[in-house]
């Protein structure tokens, strides 16, 4: 179970997050919506242990990120909205040092490498440079990364964006077959991208959230911001 609990976080005194609190149970996975500016991006990067609050805090499996950053942080799969990958790497190479990066032990990474890039259908490209993959494909050695060390809880910030309809189903049966073992949070622009990947919806609107909403319910919050922000 993952718990965020009245999490609120200011940048230069502009408040962005303001008393937000949702959880999250083992195996689901959470749609983030809200309009652009709205604090996805912010609420994730405090999920992903990237950077704290102002007040409140996060706990998974017990586990409080403020009391304990760093066995927080090694239950948590982070994708940013931006994630570069060196082009001139192998996809396998790529993905064994970034294990040994987190901190995998030697003998465990191989295995940790075949099963991530099984997962996210890269074995046939191990060999490739990422530098020469589609940009689809390359989102797949980003999401891989994420997954590497079998989170127990995964944030993706935009996970969609810039992929055709083909690349976000294939990524969204990805989704399903890592809720095998993380609840995952996505955050998105779009709700039509996001139906059929997530069972419930939370509304980022004016640094609150409204939780528990359906597609239906979160597109009419999302109607609502956009039209307090046109008048």
């Amino acid at each position: 179970m993952l718990e965020a609990r009245h999490i609120s976080f200011s940048w230069k005194r502009a408040p962005v997050l303001d008393d937000v609190s949702f959880a999250v149970s083992p195996g689901e996975t959470l749609a983030l919506v809200g309009a652009n500016g709205a604090g996805k991006t912010t609420l994730l990067r405090i999920l992903a242990g990237v950077c704290m609050p102002r007040s409140g805090t996060v706990v998974g499996d017990t586990v409080d990120m403020v009391r304990s950053p760093l066995r927080y942080k090694r239950l948590v799969g982070y994708l940013p909205e931006s994630s570069p990958t060196p082009p001139d790497m192998t996809v396998k190479d790529y993905l064994k040092y970034r294990a040994n990066l987190k901190g995998e032990v030697s003998k465990k990474i191989r295995h940790r490498v075949l099963e991530a890039m099984d997962l996210c259908g890269l074995a046939g490209n191990a060999g490739a440079r990422i530098g020469v993959l589609s940009q689809g494909m390359r989102k797949r050695v980003a999401l891989a990364d994420a997954i590497l060390l079998r989170p127990r809880f995964l944030f993706l910030d935009d996970l969609f964006a810039g992929l055709d309809a083909m690349t976000r189903l294939s990524v969204g049966r990805i989704l399903k077959a890592v809720s095998a073992f993380a609840s995952t949070i996505v955050s998105g622009h779009e709700l039509d991208e996001l139906q059929g990947i997530a069972a419930k919806f939370i509304v980022l609107k004016d640094g609150r959230l409204h939780v528990g909403k359906n597609a239906a319910e979160a597109r009419a919050e999302l109607t609502s911001a956009q039209e307090e922000n046109a008048g």
